[in-house]
């Protein structure tokens, strides 16, 4: 059972449990057929977005 939502006359989002034939709310899955990990990867480096690239956290 997916939690989905569709968006009434008014304009507001109506979350149901039902099947509604317009958006699902779950993310999207691992995808080992991912063209572009790379590409994310070497961006993220290049920008110093990697978790290994920031400073400790403070506890």
């Amino acid at each position: 059972m997916y939690l989905q939502f569709y968006i009434n006359e008014n304009g507001v989002k109506v979350y149901t449990t039902k099947y509604v034939d317009t958006f699902l709310l779950n993310a999207a899955r691992f995808s080992p057929d991912d063209k572009y990990s790379r590409q994310r990867v070497a961006l993220k480096k290049r920008f110093g977005l990697l978790p290994t690239q920031k400073p400790p956290p403070k506890y």
